[in-house]
């Protein structure tokens, strides 16, 4: 009976969070109050309270929802130095999941929600880095770390490589879409966008090859 009822409360509590989701973007956070999201849940007022005691304590539930399906589903399982994967095979299978990341949670619509609530409330914009792009920092930067530890990148500061990359594959499949310019180089296929970036990383942070000398 107690598993029963544990598996219908985290039910509760995921219908609860879609439902807040999706006032919060509709209404932003000032627009947004506790009777509303139980409404749109289809759940009484008093069960939304079993689940979460405050409406901040909703929107840290869709932030941690928000990014659940890029954590909960890592590629960093394990040094993919030490399984042999190569870095230019990790760096584009990083971007791909991190672009398909993007399109599959709205991600454009859900950042400009934190952005224009963060000016209000700091710490929504805290939140929304320290339970999401801070871990996948995190995550990228150990990688580089264990690639350059196994002589196949040279990395001295792996936290900064991490956070150019992240930022050379975001400036122009993502940023110019949140702040609704649309593309802003033309017709550049998101291939194109991971091509160049690993292309431009690897150029900047892979060992040298050295050629191999024969005897005469």
């Amino acid at each position: 009976m107690l598993k029963e009822a544990t598996s219908m409360q985290k039910d509760s509590a995921k219908e609860i969070t879609k439902a807040a989701r999706a006032l919060f973007l509709e209404r932003g956070y000032d627009g947004v109050n506790l009777e509303a999201v139980a409404k749109q849940a289809g759940r009484a007022r008093q069960t939304l309270y079993n689940n979460f005691a405050s409406k901040e304590a909703i929107f840290k539930a869709v932030l941690n929802d928000h990014w659940a399906s890029l954590s909960g589903c890592s590629p960093f399982s394990g040094s993919k130095a030490e399984q042999g994967y190569t870095a230019e095979g990790f760096l584009r299978d990083f971007a791909i999941r991190m672009l398909r990341f993007v399109d599959e949670v709205d991600q454009v619509e859900f950042t400009r929600l934190i952005i224009a609530e963060s000016r209000r409330a700091p710490w929504i914009g805290q939140e929304f880095y320290e339970v999401g792009k801070k871990p996948l920092l995190l995550a990228l930067a150990h990688e580089l770390e264990s690639l350059t530890q196994n002589g196949i990148l040279r990395c001295s500061r792996p936290e900064i490589a991490a956070h150019q990359f992240f930022g050379m594959v975001q400036e122009i499949s993502f940023w110019p879409f949140v702040m609704a310019t649309g593309s802003t180089t033309g017709n550049v296929s998101r291939e194109e966008i991971i091509d160049e970036a690993v292309k431009t990383f690897l150029a900047r942070y892979a060992t040298p090859v050295v050629p191999a000398t024969t005897e005469a």
